[in-house]
């Protein structure tokens, strides 16, 4: 398994070096040559396999055994996934009307990045135990991804660690998170502007490769391959668990699961579009709050940053620039770098892109998507907890607010289709 930048400058790292890494040096994202196929045989020979073994299954697919020989790698993920607060992991709750909630928030920090985030910190540590050497990892974040990180590789004696966070546009339990760790190898700043303001600088940082490399520079945002290679496992553990394949249907069509994602840098979705072009049977709705950009981007081709981040009651999906989508953009347009660098360093130029109407239709036709308001989001709490007594986040409103508000195709997934929708952060964590 061989990776390649998005921009096309790049090809033939392996993961240990892509793992190593932020972005690329011609300024992309890094992704596999080529995806494996998940064949209908292999998702029927998977059924009834626990998360942690999933997991295991589709990290071996893009991991080959002569950097992490297989046995090692399933202690590196059994060990990784072993302190969360239930011993399944993740949980799916089977609510009334037809309602699931895929809930991915059982880990230290609440937050559905703890699931890849101490993965990859623990693929980081094996390298760096076996080498003898150090890394500095640079952090940016809306609020959950620094709490994740700084729970996950503190004290280990190969890290040091710096996360920056956008001053008061977190909740004080997200900040507490960060700045309540004494450990030495943690370094917490607080910035004035939005995530997106403090995405600019560490991009431009990992420009510089003399630096980067002089360092040991490295990223655990989602820009990380590793963080979006575990969330490939939350969608395939859901499917398995509720699209209703069986393991002796051989030969049958497999059924479709719709998956509704609440969005921010849009790491989750490029999981999800990837798994799927690897043979996973899903319908993909990316919701997001007030910043619309990629609600904009499917409808209209509106591929532009608003002047300014709107701050709402889902802070960590408060994003403007959702740089997964570059990697969304790669697989659409036939993986042609060249069409993918000239896209996005004109956006980085100008904040605004259109989208030719060829490229929207390709686009629209594997995602769709919706945009929730703060009333929206309350309402749909309201609602939820009148209904079945279960409490949502904010951020899990915007994506179950789908499931109240396009009733014909809520009618039609009860009936034919099962649909799932993703709970990324437990209430608590979000308390403002």
């Amino acid at each position: 398994m061989q990776y390649c930048s998005t921009r096309g400058g790049v090809r033939g790292w392996d993961f240990r070096e892509v793992l190593f890494s932020g972005y690329a040096p011609d300024g992309g994202m890094f992704m596999p040559e080529s995806l494996p196929l998940l064949s209908p045989d292999t998702l029927r020979s998977w059924k009834g396999l626990s998360y942690t073994k999933v997991v295991m299954e589709v990290a071996s697919l893009f991991i080959p055994p002569q950097l992490i020989p297989r046995d090692h790698l399933e202690v590196l993920v059994g060990e990784a996934l072993s302190g969360f607060s239930v011993p399944e992991v993740v949980r799916i709750a089977r609510l009334k009307g037809g309602l699931s909630v895929l809930e991915l928030f059982h880990g230290d920090t609440l937050a559905f990045k703890d699931l890849a985030m101490t993965c990859t910190v623990r693929f980081l540590n094996y390298f760096l135990q076996k080498e003898n050497r150090r890394a500095t990892v640079l952090v940016g974040t809306s609020g959950d991804t620094g709490g994740s990180a700084i729970q996950s590789a503190k004290g280990l004696p190969g890290l040091d660690m710096v996360v920056v966070y956008p001053r008061g546009r977190i909740t004080p339990v997200q900040e507490k998170h960060m700045i309540s760790c004494l450990k030495d190898n943690v370094h917490v700043f607080a910035a004035d502007g939005s995530s997106d303001d403090i995405d600019q600088p560490l991009r431009r940082l990992f420009a510089d490769q003399e630096l980067v490399k002089s360092h040991g520079l490295m990223s655990l945002n989602s820009v990380n391959w590793s963080r979006v290679m575990i969330q490939l496992a939350h969608f395939v553990y859901a499917y398995l668990e509720l699209s209703g394949v069986k393991q002796d249907d051989v030969g049958a069509a497999l059924p479709e699961l719709e998956v509704v994602v609440p969005t921010g840098g849009a790491g989750n979705i490029a999981a999800g579009l990837i798994v799927k072009q690897m043979g996973l049977p899903l319908k993909l709705v990316a919701m997001v709050n007030s910043n619309d950009i990629v609600h904009r981007m499917v409808t209209s081709g509106d591929f532009s940053m608003a002047a300014n981040v709107t701050q709402t009651l889902a802070p960590a999906i408060d994003i403007q620039d959702p740089y997964n989508m570059e990697r969304v953009f790669w697989l659409l347009l036939g993986r042609d770098g060249a069409k993918v660098k000239t896209m996005m360093e004109g956006f980085q130029r100008s904040r605004r892109h259109l989208l030719p109407e060829n490229h929207r239709r390709l686009l629209s036709q594997v995602l769709s998507t919706g945009t929730v308001t703060d009333e929206g989001i309350l309402e749909t709490m309201k609602s939820c907890w009148e209904e079945n007594q279960y409490v949502l986040c904010p951020h899990t409103a915007v994506a179950v607010w789908h499931h109240y508000h396009c009733p014909h195709s809520a009618q039609l997934n009860r009936s034919d289709m099962p649909s799932l929708n993703i709970q990324s952060y437990h209430l608590c964590s979000r308390c403002s």
